[in-house]
């Protein structure tokens, strides 16, 4: 009932969005927006340090525009994330690293936050260490994906092309229910922003949602292989998630560590996998 009747319309529905996503006019749209939310989150921070606003206690200098426009850039990102899902999981986890290395460069422009107008050395010390970590951690990590990408393999579940376009379906129709839930975080974050000056406060929430949209596809992948090494690479991703979204609420210094070490283990799989694919490929008779 699910493959005949709802699999059809959800992967309408997602190809639909999918186009309007991919057009140039979007992406042009979402430039202008940065731009836009960069100039009012100055006008918001001068606001706030002259205490014409209610929640001024939580923006404390200008540098609050820089890490408003690299926390939408941030939320681009996740979308993209959303409609990267149905064509890849290896690209999809591939891309929840990319937002790991912007969430870390936020996290040092974030420390700017602690910094007094004008700039002085003297009240440094601990923000440009934690900038510092968080720079050489994103940076690390960008290295890493960069390798990832140059060795990542897309491997078809089944052999089967009914089978192969009934679980991209299904990527959709996950894919769709992400897009609903991210919505509804971001209005709750609109909300809190005009409440108390807070956002972003769900993020950590979505990642949740997250880890278990990797889940179910890897239940859903069992439907179509049993092969070890699929699923073992499947889970892996999974995995990679999970550590992802430990170092997202891990305190400074650590948090950057684990991303490191998360990067690293899904290259290490990558690298293993494609080894003893190989060595599969060279044992079948010609």
């Amino acid at each position: 009932m699910l493959s005949r009747l709802v699999l059809p319309i959800a992967s309408r529905v997602y190809d639909q969005l999918d186009v309007y996503w991919k057009r140039h006019h979007t992406h042009e749209t979402i430039s202008r927006l940065l731009v836009y939310a960069f100039l009012v989150g100055l006008i918001i921070a001068e606001l706030a340090v002259r205490h014409w606003l209610p929640f001024e206690n939580n923006i404390h200098n200008h540098f609050f525009a820089v890490e408003l426009a690299f926390t939408l850039l941030l939320l681009t990102e996740l979308l993209a994330l959303i409609f990267v899902l149905p064509n890849s999981v290896g690209v999809s986890v591939g891309k929840q690293l990319e937002i790991l290395s912007l969430i870390l460069i936020r996290s040092a422009f974030k420390e700017f936050s602690h910094f007094e107008e004008p700039v002085i050395w003297n009240n440094l010390d601990g923000p440009v260490l934690k900038m510092v970590a968080d720079a050489f951690g994103s940076l690390a990590i960008f290295i890493v994906i960069g390798v990832y990408y140059r060795t990542q393999k897309r491997i078809r579940l089944t052999e089967s092309q009914e089978e192969h376009q009934q679980f991209i379906d299904f990527k959709k129709l996950v894919a769709i229910m992400l897009l609903i839930v991210f919505l509804v975080i971001g209005l709750f974050d609109v909300w809190s922003f005009f409440e108390n000056g807070s956002y972003l406060s769900s993020f950590n929430t979505f990642y949740t949602v997250l880890i278990f949209s990797d889940i179910l596809i890897v239940l859903i992948a069992l439907r179509y292989t049993l092969e070890y090494p699929k699923i073992f690479r499947y889970s892996a991703f999974v995995l990679t998630t999970v550590l992802i979204r430990i170092s997202l609420t891990a305190p400074p210094y650590l948090n950057a560590a684990l991303g490191i070490v998360a990067s690293l283990f899904l290259l290490a799989m990558t690298f293993v996998f494609n080894y003893f694919l190989q060595e599969e490929g060279a044992r079948r008779p010609a």
